[in-house]
């Protein structure tokens, strides 16, 4: 199994509310992670689909994820969970996160995301450095995509 927490925060010179309004638009985000595919929603803010698909050594995964959101602090606070498993190569993937923006300029809002994601089964035997790597990389991509939509400070 591979555990491993994660937090990243990224200043942008968006306000607080287009922060939001970018943040919580899944269609535009589901273009944010190339891993990500097939998102469909159930309910607005609340109740997702998906699919994983990557390549982790030489396992090829594909794996339907179910995603629920719960706003904590409406325009401000949401907390994100996933989770799915690929059955061809015995493996569960799950993500926790919460994503806060903090600040009441409106040229100027911090996100801050902290959360955690484990993997079991086959995939988790390739070592928690393989899959910390691999996971650094999407987290980046996410903030990258994050950074040119909101831009930075």
């Amino acid at each position: 199994m591979a555990t491993e927490k994660f937090e990243r925060t990224l200043r942008v010179t968006s306000g607080a509310d287009r922060a939001w309004e970018t943040l919580t638009d899944v269609d535009r985000l589901a273009g944010w992670v190339g891993i990500v595919h097939d998102v469909e929603e159930i309910s607005h803010l609340e109740s997702y689909t998906a699919v994983l698909r990557d390549r982790v050594g030489p396992f090829k995964l594909r794996a339907d994820l179910k995603v629920t959101a719960e706003v904590l602090e409406p325009g401000r606070r949401i907390h994100i969970s996933a989770s799915g498993r690929d059955r061809q190569v015995d493996s569960r993937i799950s993500v926790d996160a919460t994503l806060a923006l903090v600040g009441s300029g409106e040229s100027e809002t911090s996100v801050e995301v902290e959360g955690n994601y484990q993997v079991t089964g086959r995939v988790a035997g390739m070592g928690s450095g393989v899959i910390k790597k691999k996971a650094d990389k999407i987290i980046s991509e996410f903030f990258d995509n994050a950074a040119a939509a909101l831009g930075t400070s």
